[in-house]
């Protein structure tokens, strides 16, 4: 899970997402769901510090390079997941403990 701090366009690369993963794994070639959107893409690429990661832990602060993914379809807020693994979704309500 990474909430998305913000979505930037990069001249030659395309629509680049940002944010920090809270929880699990972010790896280049892993498909991805944005919610509330219910949009899923492929990762392109990760990057921290100009650096190309194989694989993102939680507590980095990291881009990815979506395909097919528009800038204006992406919001601050949206988080991404695994959507093969308990992807994230909208919820109405929710019991906090």
């Amino acid at each position: 899970r990474l909430p998305l701090q913000d979505v930037y366009k990069i001249g030659g690369i395309g629509t680049v997402p940002v944010g920090r993963v809270e929880t699990g794994v972010l790896k280049p070639g892993m498909v991805v769901t944005f919610a509330p959107a219910n949009i899923t893409t492929e990762v392109k690429s990760v990057e921290m510090h100009h650096e190309a990661l194989q694989e993102a832990v939680p507590g980095d602060n990291v881009g990815f390079n979506v395909k097919n993914v528009s800038v204006k379809e992406l919001r601050r807020g949206f988080v991404a997941g695994d959507s093969k693994n308990n992807p994230p979704k909208a919820a109405a309500d929710f019991t906090a403990q």
